[in-house]
Parts: C-alpha cells; structure tokens; sequence
C-alpha cells in the first residue's frame, strides 16, 4: 500500500498516545481512492512559494514508502502562519494532493502559496473583516491550502483538483486562487 503513516517523532507513546494513534490509524484507513491509488513511486517531490514571506523551497517529501520528517518540518515552517509565527503540522495527504496536482498539470513551477496555516488569533482577525472566513476553518488544523500555479489557468487548477474527489476545492475568481483541504468531499466557485 503507498500510504504510511507519518510519524513525527520516535518518543514512546503512552498508553493515552497508543489510543490516539489506533484512532488516527482508523481514521486514516478512509483514505480517498484517488489518493490511496496513487502510483508507486520511488520518491514524491513538490515545489512551493510563499508569497508572503518570499519563502521557496523544492524538496523531496516521501521516499522509498514513507514520509521524510525532515521535508515535513521544513514544509510545515513554510506553510505557517505568517502573521503570527505560529508553526502547525500540516496535513500529509495535502501536499499529495498537491503533488499529483503538480504532475497532472505538467508544470514545473512551484505552487504559490496565498494561506497555508492560520492560527485560531489569525482566523478570528480574517473572520471579523470578511464573512468568507469559515469559524472552524481547516487552515486552523493544517489541513487546507490557498494557492495557484503559473502558468496553470485557475478554472483547469480547480477542475483538476476537483477531479481528485479528495475534501474540500474551492474556487475564488476575483482573488485568484484555488482553495484546497483534506476535510470532507465538497466543491464551490465564485
């Protein structure tokens, strides 16, 4: 099976971890089709720009069956809340989705990066100044991404991504971006 589970750090677990883990595990084994079918591949890579920090990175993620935390930290550093500081884990299976949308587009590009995480103090601010802001949003947990890909028209990024049948894809013309998160299978467009 292509997916594994991504461990963080080797501490040992204690009995309330195991648990934890045996839920996640649980949790995880509803993994979408199109993601648990991703090909065999020796090694995944994505490409990303932060256009608020100015950040670039083009690394390795997943090599030889399972993820590399090394890559995963520095993604989760790129990824995190710029206004705050704050660093979150994000969510695996969305660089993946990220990583097919990559190949599927033919782009070598690096994905922009409007909003990646966005700590529980940054998303009241965003919600009190707009109503498009979601309360209990996804950004919060690390588990959604706005972005755009040069090169890439914006309607064909959010039909591709919708196509994956993987969480949420939102589609916002006026603000040139495509929303994506690993939450329950929806779509939209403005």
């Amino acid at each position: 099976m292509p997916f594994k589970i991504c461990t963080r750090s080797a501490a040992p677990l204690s009995r309330r971890g195991f648990l934890k883990g045996l839920a996640v595990t649980a949790a995880g084994l509803h993994i979408p089709k199109t993601l648990a079918a991703m090909p065999r591949e020796h090694e995944r890579s994505i490409a990303l720009h932060n256009l608020h920090t100015g950040e670039k990175t083009k690394l390795i993620y997943w090599e030889q069956g399972r993820y590399l935390d090394e890559s995963l930290a520095e993604l989760d550093y790129l990824l995190r809340d710029f206004r705050t500081g704050d660093v979150h884990p994000i969510d695996p299976a969305l660089i993946d989705m990220l990583h097919i949308l990559r190949m599927r587009s033919g782009r070598s590009a690096p994905f922009e990066i409007i909003s990646g995480y966005r700590s529980p103090k940054t998303n009241a601010m965003l919600g009190s100044k707009s109503s498009g802001v979601a309360k209990r949003s996804l950004h919060m947990e690390g588990q959604a991404l706005d972005i755009r890909l040069p090169g890439q028209d914006l309607h064909k990024l959010h039909k591709s991504a919708v196509d994956l049948k993987v969480g949420g894809v939102g589609l916002y013309s006026k603000s040139n971006f495509v929303h994506i998160d690993t939450g329950r299978v929806r779509y939209w467009g403005s």
